[in-house]
């Protein structure tokens, strides 16, 4: 009997190490493709940052030279002003719209599966493109103009560039931003709503006291998208300024800013120091996000 039961812990240790090893191989593929295109990057921009790095590897050591010339650097901050300014109107506009939208189609109307799609189908649209469409529809002798009777480029004003492509981002984004919000409202249980009902609530009174407030993990999560989706701006900017951040660097901002170091004047090490300085204010803003938004009232 004890040759068995032994025999029987044997097979079961032998099954359970299969087991394991199965788990961590499907593990290891996305951690080892993690690895190398994020972590290992990230050590790499680092080590680089240290050096005067041009297209044939360091030419001179410098330490922390580079992050005291970025500091010190006024077009580099002028770029980062951009971008919070452009952040800081577009992400709750992108919110707004997008919840506003999530608790519409989440309503029990006629042919909502067709309003989910049209809302979402600006989201498949490449951003290129509809940057392109827009360059015309808002040039001086556009569409827009020829609506309002206008003579404005505006994408070749300073005054109007960046909020152009804010518009145009919180257009294009808000389908997506409608998913992770239907999501959520979705998740939200019914007897709740049941209370607020038998509590005499209207409806205005239960999405503010009810819903809004159970939405905080999708606030948070939508968020830190967005923040980080606009801190990340590129390809708008550069397809409406030529990429020169015009005019007169209204539209540059931090990654166009480190594209034009990085391929322009190929100063790889100074390019490097900006990435980094920008990941930690990603950073930044996602833990200030997480204590803002990040617990739910039950919690």
């Amino acid at each position: 009997m004890a040759a068995i039961a032994k025999k029987k812990s044997v097979s079961m240790g032998n099954a359970r190490l299969r087991e394991a090893l199965v788990g961590y191989g499907f593990v290891a593929v996305p951690m080892g493709v993690f690895v190398l295109f994020f972590i290992y990057p990230l050590f790499y921009a680092l080590y680089i940052s240290r050096y005067d790095w041009g297209v044939f590897g360091k030419i001179e050591t410098l330490g922390l030279e580079n992050y005291r010339t970025l500091i010190h650097d006024d077009l580099f901050w002028k770029a980062l002003k951009n971008t919070v300014m452009y952040t800081a109107v577009v992400v709750p506009l992108q919110m707004a719209l997008g919840l506003s939208v999530a608790v519409i189609v989440n309503l029990g109307i006629r042919g909502r599966t067709f309003f989910r799609s049209a809302f979402y189908f600006p989201a498949l649209a490449s951003s290129a493109a509809i940057t392109a469409i827009a360059l015309y529809i808002l040039s001086a002798d556009g569409l827009l103009n020829a609506i309002i009777g206008g003579q404005r480029p505006w994408f070749g004003d300073s005054d109007t560039a960046l909020w152009a492509i804010a518009g145009l981002n919180a257009w294009t984004t808000s389908g997506t931003m409608m998913l992770f919000y239907l999501a959520a409202l979705q998740s939200i249980p019914t007897d709740v709503y049941e209370a607020a009902a038998i509590d005499g609530a209207g409806a205005w009174r239960t999405f503010w006291k009810v819903t809004f407030p159970l939405l905080k993990p999708g606030h948070f999560f939508v968020s830190t998208l967005l923040v980080i989706g606009g801190l990340k701006m590129f390809d708008q900017a550069y397809i409406a300024s030529g990429g020169t951040g015009g005019p007169n660097n209204s539209t540059l901002v931090p990654v166009l800013y480190l594209y034009r170091v990085a391929f322009y004047d190929v100063r790889f090490g100074f390019a490097a120091a900006v990435g980094l300085a920008l990941m930690l204010v990603m950073v930044t803003l996602t833990l200030t996000q997480r204590l803002a938004f990040g617990r739910s009232p039950a919690n």
